[in-house]
């Protein structure tokens, strides 16, 4: 049990090598990670991806392959809070896309799940399935 209640104490500013002058909260406390949080985050999402039945995964490249068109700098997928309803709007036309070209289109629903996957990966450094960590 002491052992574990050491663990969450937060480390005493002078312990932290590099940094002069106090120490900003979030950087005392442990498994403290900048820059490898992010880049664990968007593995994990690329494996739990990869665990898709192979018909969502095939709705998920050919969902990929139409954001590639909205996918341009100063585009709404990478806004700040990008817009509820032209993320409905995309995903309507997605819809329509995917109805026209298959036979048992998938719902709104999957596709604005797999759209909004999509959207995650690319806004935090993920490209079309491969990762490219900054």
């Amino acid at each position: 049990m002491e052992f574990h209640s050491k663990l969450l104490q937060p480390l005493p500013e002078n312990k932290a090598r590099g940094w002069n002058g106090p120490l900003p909260f979030y950087m005392t406390y442990p498994d403290y990670q900048s820059s490898n949080r992010e880049a664990m985050l968007l593995q994990d999402l690329e494996y739990l991806q990869q665990t898709y039945p192979g018909e969502v995964k095939r709705y998920q490249k050919r969902i990929a392959d139409i954001l590639d068109k909205a996918d341009y700098e100063g585009s709404m997928i990478y806004d700040e809070y990008p817009d509820r309803c032209s993320l409905l709007a995309l995903t309507k036309s997605i819809y329509h896309i995917l109805e026209k070209e298959e036979e048992n289109a998938p719902s709104e629903n999957m596709i604005q799940i797999l759209l909004c996957n999509e959207v995650y990966k690319r806004r935090h450094g993920g490209r079309r399935g491969n990762f490219y960590f900054i």
